[in-house]
């Protein structure tokens, strides 16, 4: 595997081809089979439920909040006098609202930005895959990660489609060393969710150390370390304006019931799972999910991936595991953490093509009726 700490990792012949059709259109293909063969499991469920599928997918939970924005603007409260929460839009990010804005303001533009941001994402988590360990890594890399728990995500009117197709197409350009790319998408990234400051940290890291270690005068890469994390910083100085507090943002997240304890919170869920309290499924799934995360965090930095890869991971994983609250969400806020698939992608190319076949499809299988019961069963939020 690839042993770098730089931002740059040798090219491979981008004329790499699985027998006559290009590798990056398998890797396409392989996705586009595996969520749409979801969505069919999806639809036909919500219809045996008697409910809408187009509602399930693109009208439910935050996809309301979304498509509100996009139609009518900031500025919706909801409070609720039970819990004593107070839900401001302020609390969702702009760029996929605006999207879906100028693409009707509808439930189909939510899902038609969704599904388009999600393969664009296919491909850059193929791109990534294979410049760092080759085209079937590259391919096995992006089929694991449709079939990964959550992936449903990837089929609702969500912004982690968006959010991933913008990280892996900046880590790309990072490891390609295209300074003002990598930028632009890190600026994207960050008006995208909050835990779009991850990119923006990745490529900050990254300019910093070529121009800091490997004294780089590359004027990109000083562009890149000071105007990577400008996007995020400028929406959370934007509702501090707006709301007449600087720490505004951080105000608003607190009233919907969201803030960063550095893992008290997540820390006594898990403790209240392995103890046998009264939790649902969701929330064991939840448990395996983060532990799993956690144990592929260390074998990618074992495998020794490029830095850029793992300051995104990382500061992912902080953000997952420091927060409080809505704790059935967090294998969702790590789903654009395509890296951490990297060391099983691998070890599956080193298998028999019909056994990491067999291994996608029972992964798919389980994750089809995993987002059946989230979003057709279970009560938490997604």
């Amino acid at each position: 595997m690839t042993a770098t700490g730089s931002a740059s990792v040798p090219v491979r012949p981008q004329e790499l081809r699985t027998g006559r059709v290009p590798a990056a259109l398998v890797a396409l293909g392989v996705f586009a089979a595996v969520r749409a063969s979801g969505a069919l499991v999806l639809t036909v469920g919500a219809w045996w439920a008697g409910r809408s599928p187009v509602r399930v997918l693109g009208h439910s939970w935050d996809s309301v909040w979304y498509l509100g924005i996009a139609v009518h603007g900031y500025g919706r409260t909801q409070m609720w006098a039970e819990s004593g929460l107070v839900q401001s839009d302020y609390a969702f990010f702009p760029l996929y609202p605006l999207l879906v804005g100028l693409a009707g303001a509808t439930p189909w533009a939510g899902l038609l930005v969704a599904w388009t941001a999600a393969a664009v994402a296919a491909l850059g988590v193929y791109r990534v895959g294979e410049l760092l360990l080759g085209p079937r890594v590259g391919v096995l890399l992006v089929a694991l990660w449709a079939a990964t728990p959550h992936a449903v995500v990837l089929t609702l009117a969500y912004t982690e489609p968006l959010l991933a197709a913008l990280a892996a197409w900046a880590l790309y350009a990072v490891l390609r060393e295209r300074w003002p790319w990598a930028t632009g998408l890190a600026v994207l990234a960050g008006l995208t969710r909050p835990t779009g400051i991850a990119v923006g940290a990745a490529v900050s890291a990254m300019a910093l150390h070529a121009l800091l270690v490997r004294r780089s005068r590359a004027p990109q890469a000083w562009a890149a370390a000071l105007l990577a994390p400008a996007g995020w910083a400028a929406y959370v100085a934007a509702v501090g304006i707006r709301t007449g507090d600087p720490a505004g943002y951080f105000t608003v997240q607190q009233r919907w019931g969201s803030r960063f304890d550095f893992g008290s919170y997540t820390t006594g869920t898990v403790w209240r799972v392995l103890t046998g309290g009264h939790v649902q499924l969701a929330t064991v799934v939840t448990v395996a999910v983060l532990a799993a995360a956690g144990l592929l965090a260390v074998l990618l930095l074992l495998d020794r991936m490029p830095a850029a890869l793992l300051v995104y991971t990382a500061v992912l994983l902080l953000i997952t595991y420091g927060g409080a609250g809505y704790f059935e969400s967090k294998p969702r806020f790590l789903l654009p953490a395509f890296p951490l698939l990297l060391p099983v992608a691998a070890a599956m190319a080193r298998a028999r093509p019909r056994s990491a076949v067999v291994v996608t499809a029972g992964l798919a299988g389980l994750s089809y009726g995993y987002g059946l019961y989230l979003l057709l069963i279970a009560r938490v939020p997604l």
